[in-house]
């Protein structure tokens, strides 16, 4: 049996913090994704989701300045769980998108005129 961690996300950059360890580059963001429908009651729904990603420079990711605050990237990478006890003595969980590629989302005509 083949096994696969993979995600794919298109969407807009929120917050981002750039940083460097031990020499490398990395930039951690967060990321909204919408999905839009409509409801039995033909009620317009726009649900948001935000996710959490790092994407460090090197390999398929040369460059870091495209991820900016508003900016829209498609960005491919695996998903990963980081448990964590808080300072309140209880359990977290948290997910990350590990990138392992980032680009830019080229606006096209259709989308433009909608």
């Amino acid at each position: 049996m083949e096994q696969l961690n993979r995600i794919e996300l298109r969407g807009v950059v929120g917050s981002v913090r750039m940083a460097n360890v031990s020499g490398k580059n990395v930039a951690n963001f967060t990321m909204a994704t919408s999905r839009a429908y409509t409801k039995k009651d033909n009620t317009a729904v726009i649900e948001t989701e935000w996710h959490n990603v790092a994407a460090w420079e090197g390999g398929k990711i040369q460059q870091l300045d495209m991820i900016e605050k508003g900016a829209k990237l498609f960005v491919v990478g695996r998903l990963v769980y980081r448990k964590w006890v808080g300072s309140d003595g209880i359990e977290r969980v948290d997910a990350e998108v590990q990138a392992a590629t980032v680009e830019p989302v080229e606006e096209t005509l259709s989308s433009q005129m909608s």
